[in-house]
């Protein structure tokens, strides 16, 4: 049988090779390799017999999962309605964003609900959790609090305390004896990961783990542990603002793309009950360049504002500035504008802004751009009582998007009377409201700001 061969991982991004070298080719990190020893899978191992797995039929039904509500509605709506036992949640975010925040007021929320919690600080000392905890008026919950980083000890701690919620800050920072390499490397978060999921599934213990993200925004070590576990939040927001998003990108028990919105004050993290009107909250006389899109956030409909400006360019290159959109986006729905309109933006500076600090991946944002950009181009205010939303094609083609009349709805309780779509939208009962529908760019162009 033919010997295993050691195998070389980049501790920066996880990339995996047959040889060791100063760069990673995936990441360009430098020094980042190091060597993993391989698994051990001898004859005797293989033709061990194992016992018989119990099988079911895909007709057999199983009562829904418990769930323990935290009582921070937004927590729970982005948990699917409730932390669910035995679970393996993932939190990434950037450093500073507030992750531990959140989670120690989600700790003191399920204990004071009556659900045994354990808090885990392997960054912080416990001086130090005890101060934020006072800070946020968090003193008095039942909260057991420990900081350790040794992996060993805190399995054995939570087998004998045998807590409900285990929270664990971060899995960056464990160390596992049994694995020769330093804290925070793949094979020691890829390891403790394992562990703690392992031991949640035995156990019936709900694990949260806390996760560093690169510069990316992609949360640091192997990609694995996103996989190993039920639920993968991510804690959005920017500095400059004061809101921050928790999205779920992954979820086992609820819908996946839900988000929750917080707004950080001096008090810790406040739920927003209603964040379409506080995200247009700071619209003041309608000038040109701004727009509002009526987007759908997993299943809950937010209006955001989104804001352009174009200018003539000094520069060879003009530049694309864009904030909480993706760029390749915008590029094309300039060439879009150029080559099926013909309104070229070629020597105009182009900067592009999602008003509140909220990120938008949907692609019904793209007639609420176009028309931003229009309308700063061409110096003409879009009406304030208009939102928009719809996909635009190459062929410059508009393409209704889903939930037509949940946006409609947001968008009529928040006071708007009139709405630019795409033709054929299943509207539904458009509840009173204004439509406008257009079949292309062109359409649209002409009738919004007579050009085209």
């Amino acid at each position: 049988m033919a010997k295993a061969q050691a195998s070389f991982t980049c501790t920066a991004c996880g990339a995996s090779f047959p040889k060791w070298s100063g760069r990673c080719d995936a990441c360009g990190a430098w020094n980042s390799i190091i060597e993993e020893a391989p698994l051990s899978a001898g004859p005797k191992s293989l033709g061990a017999k194992g016992r018989t797995v119990a099988l079911t039929d895909l007709s057999a039904s199983e009562p829904p999962p418990p769930r323990a509500a935290s009582g921070i509605s937004e927590l729970d709506r982005v948990l699917g309605g409730g932390l669910v036992p035995a679970s393996a949640i993932l939190v990434g975010g950037d450093p500073g964003i507030g992750k531990s925040t959140l989670l120690l007021q989600a700790a003191a929320s399920f204990a004071r609900q009556g659900l045994p919690c354990l808090y885990i600080s392997g960054e912080e000392a416990s001086a130090q959790v005890r101060m934020r905890a006072q800070r946020l008026g968090l003193a008095e919950a039942p909260v057991r609090l420990g900081a350790e980083t040794n992996l060993r000890d805190i399995l054995t701690t939570l087998d004998a305390e045998r807590p409900r919620l285990a929270i664990i800050d971060s899995i960056q920072t464990m160390w596992l004896d049994s694995v020769e390499a330093a804290p925070g490397s793949v094979s020691q978060v890829r390891a403790a990961a394992h562990e703690l999921v392992t031991f949640a599934k035995k156990r019936g213990v709900a694990v949260i783990l806390v996760g560093h993200v690169t510069k990316d925004g992609q949360i640091a070590g192997p990609r694995v542990v996103e996989h190993m576990v039920d639920t993968v939040l991510y804690f959005e927001g920017e500095r400059g603002h004061q809101f921050r998003i928790l999205r779920a990108v992954k979820n086992r028990f609820g819908p996946a793309d839900e988000i929750g919105v917080f707004e950080m004050t001096g008090a810790g993290l406040s739920e927003v009950q209603n964040p379409s009107a506080l995200f247009l909250s700071s619209r003041d006389t309608p000038a040109p360049g701004a727009a509002v899109f009526a987007g759908i956030e997993g299943t809950r409909p937010v209006l955001t504002e989104i804001q352009a400006l174009v200018a003539p360019s000094t520069l060879g290159t003009p530049r694309r500035t864009v904030v909480g959109l993706d760029s390749g986006r915008l590029s094309t729905i300039l060439a879009v504008l150029e080559a099926r309109v013909g309104i070229p933006f070629a020597g105009l500076d182009v900067f592009l802004n999602v008003a509140g600090g909220l990120r938008v991946n949907e692609p019904a944002a793209d007639l609420a751009v176009a028309a931003a950009l229009l309308s700063a181009r061409e110096d003409i205010a879009i009406p304030p009582d208009m939102v928009l939303f719809g996909e635009i094609s190459l062929s410059g083609a508009l393409r209704p998007g889903s939930q037509t009349e949940n946006r409609l709805k947001e968008a009529a309780k928040l006071g708007f009377t009139q709405a630019a779509l795409p033709r054929g939208s299943r509207s539904g009962a458009a509840s009173g409201m204004r439509l406008r529908e257009m079949a292309d760019l062109t359409a649209f162009t002409g009738e919004m700001f007579g050009a085209g």
